[in-house]
């Protein structure tokens, strides 16, 4: 039997002026956040089949086009200096926790659990070698709800830290598992991940803020409240921050004092510093580099 050859579209033909007719509509009303029905009806197409067609010509979904371009939109407010929140509503986006979807999944536990202490969870953990010393990895069945960092010696003391804010829950070790996320996270880049977080609303508030946060730039306590409405409540931003579950990916290493200092951190400022200093050694040269995991 012959190979069967797919045959490239036609250049100029009916599919390629629909996809760039499409496309011109997308860029021009990104902000306005169009749905698949509003741009497949400006190519004549079914949602179906502009969904099909746009992601075979194109290579990607009509829905990832239209988060890359807001992303970028919502990076260059913030690097001129606008607020997170401002950021987000100028990008087409309902708030920072929109923002924080293109990049990473929230899974939020009910206020009945959290109150409860999680006492019907299970987490899963294990203490690995990372780029900042060592890393107890923590993770529910829905996601990844803990990350620590400590030196030799510190194994212990990380897991009763992190313990105490779910003292009813039940802990399984399982490196095998944990392995596998901390080699995503320091080695491959964060992908598709899930944060099954465990706070108040008001935390998972400034939470959501510090993920609008972009590699390599910085903002301070302040600048956090104004951006989650609370102009004056740079102390209650303080305290959120420091009570965040999953440092690194959640960014809190970002945030510094109203003078650029770098300030209190739960793991150190010591390593505050060596993780700003990564970052902006990444993101400035454009050459990530790797660690591996233990």
């Amino acid at each position: 039997m012959s190979e069967i050859v797919a045959l490239p579209p036609r250049e100029g033909g009916p599919d390629w002026k629909r996809m760039a007719r499409a496309i011109r509509y997308l860029c021009e009303h990104y902000l306005e956040q169009p749905n698949l029905d509003a741009a497949a009806d400006v190519v004549g197409l079914s949602p179906f089949h502009f969904q099909r067609l746009f992601t075979r010509y194109i290579g990607v979904s009509p829905k990832s086009f239209v988060g890359h371009l807001t992303l970028d939109h919502a990076k260059r407010e913030l690097a001129e200096g606008r607020s997170v929140l401002d950021a987000a509503l100028e990008a087409g986006l309902s708030g920072p926790s929109r923002l924080h979807d293109l990049c990473l999944k929230i899974e939020a536990m009910t206020p009945g659990d959290y109150a409860r202490g999680a006492k019907a969870l299970t987490i899963d953990y294990g203490v690995h070698d990372c780029p900042f010393g060592r890393l107890l990895m923590m993770a529910t069945e829905k996601g990844v709800c803990g990350i620590a960092f400590g030196d030799e010696g510190e194994d212990e003391a990380m897991f009763v830290d992190m313990k105490a804010r779910w003292p009813l829950a039940q802990y399984r070790e399982n490196a095998q598992r944990t392995a596998r996320i901390a080699r995503q996270i320091f080695e491959e880049g964060k992908g598709d991940l899930t944060l099954h977080l465990m706070g108040t609303k008001w935390q998972i508030k400034v939470w959501e803020a510090l993920l609008a946060i972009p590699p390599g730039k910085v903002a301070s306590y302040r600048t956090i409240a104004q951006g989650v409405g609370r102009d004056s409540a740079s102390r209650a931003v303080g305290t959120a921050v420091g009570r965040n579950p999953v440092s690194w990916l959640i960014p809190c290493h970002r945030v510094l004092g109203s003078n650029g200092a770098i300030t209190g951190y739960h793991w150190g400022t010591d390593r505050k510093r060596a993780m700003l200093a990564l970052e902006r050694a990444r993101y400035e040269d454009g050459n990530p580099s790797t660690s591996a995991i233990a």
